[in-house]
């Protein structure tokens, strides 16, 4: 069968995050249309070289693997990050894609903690127009009353428009002419905003007003089952993850591709090794985060204070 097109997709990631991306990527594998080529590429700042290994060997007809190392990039963020709790430097790489790859005109990019149940290439064929990003408005905001607040009053965005960045259709040749990266390297090095998602929040400000909302089957988060039919990209975001806890939604798809990765021995010991003392700790860090959003949202500094000052 010839194939008739390149189905561009990213992924970033670090080491402690290899065994669920090894999870995605045979999710994404086994559910491909074998009448399209699929190039994957994992954005990194240095990996293991077995854990690169394990997951290369994954690579089949029509479906390469590609490593891409951007700890150069980092360069250019200075001593502006701010992480918090699990984050890594790791998420702010889909913010350079539309740089790296001029070849490309869209792409998509998909989070490590997911599972593709459908074929990826019908959210490929998704026309953009103008638009700068396809995604889905996010679940978890809408589910806090301190997260909703955030998104209106610190990001500047009606709750339902504030979108989830683990998984996005990009408009890569859009994101150049409006030169998203190099605002966002002058916004993150000027004024160090105070954020609880770090890039999520950076995108969802620059990319305001120029969003498809796509349906919530292309990233249904596993906060509950609430959607028709089976979601073709399942997200195990934030603390609801079926490799630390039981009775996770839909957390079902995971361990079916789990079982049949180089890493599933690695995640079953994660699974063991998740404590109930971990659980309280991200139970008081969840709080943590609600107060905080709450708190930045109030703040007379935050986005939608500096960005509606520039734009007035």
């Amino acid at each position: 069968m010839i194939k008739n097109k390149t189905v561009p997709i990213f992924f970033s990631c670090d080491d402690n995050y290899m065994p669920f991306l090894s999870v995605a990527i045979r999710s994404l594998a086994d559910n491909a249309d074998p009448s399209y080529e699929y190039k994957i590429y994992v954005l990194h700042s240095g990996l293991r070289e077995e854990n690169r290994t394990r997951v290369a060997k994954m690579a089949q007809n029509g479906f390469d693997i590609e490593f891409v190392d951007v700890t150069g990039k980092l360069k250019l963020l200075g001593e502006a990050l701010h992480l918090r709790d699990y984050y890594t430097a790791s998420i702010y790489f889909r913010i350079f894609i539309p740089g790296l790859f001029p070849q490309y005109e869209k792409a998509i990019y998909l989070d490590s903690d997911i599972v593709v149940a459908g074929d990826i290439w019908r959210l490929y064929e998704t026309d953009l127009g103008d638009k700068l990003v396809g995604a889905v408005s996010d679940d978890i905001i809408a589910s806090r009353q301190e997260y909703i607040n955030y998104a209106e009053n610190a990001i500047g965005l009606p709750y339902r428009e504030y979108f989830n960045s683990g998984m996005m259709l990009m408009n890569l040749e859009g994101m150049r002419e409006a030169e998203l990266e190099e605002t966002f390297i002058y916004l993150l090095n000027t004024y160090h905003f105070d954020t609880i998602c770090p890039d999520q929040d950076y995108l969802n400000a620059l990319c305001a007003g120029r969003v498809l909302y796509l349906d919530k089957g292309w990233n249904k988060m596993s906060i509950d089952k609430n959607y028709v039919g089976v979601p073709s990209v399942i997200h195990y975001n934030m603390f609801y993850k079926p490799w630390q806890y039981d009775g996770i939604a839909y957390g079902e798809y995971f361990w079916k591709y789990a079982t049949r990765v180089a890493f599933f021995e690695d995640i079953l010991r994660i699974r063991a090794a998740f404590s109930s003392a971990d659980a309280e700790a991200q139970r008081q860090g969840e709080l943590v985060l609600r107060a905080n959003a709450q708190r930045i949202s109030e703040s007379e500094f935050n986005f939608k204070s500096v960005l509606c000052a520039c734009k007035s």
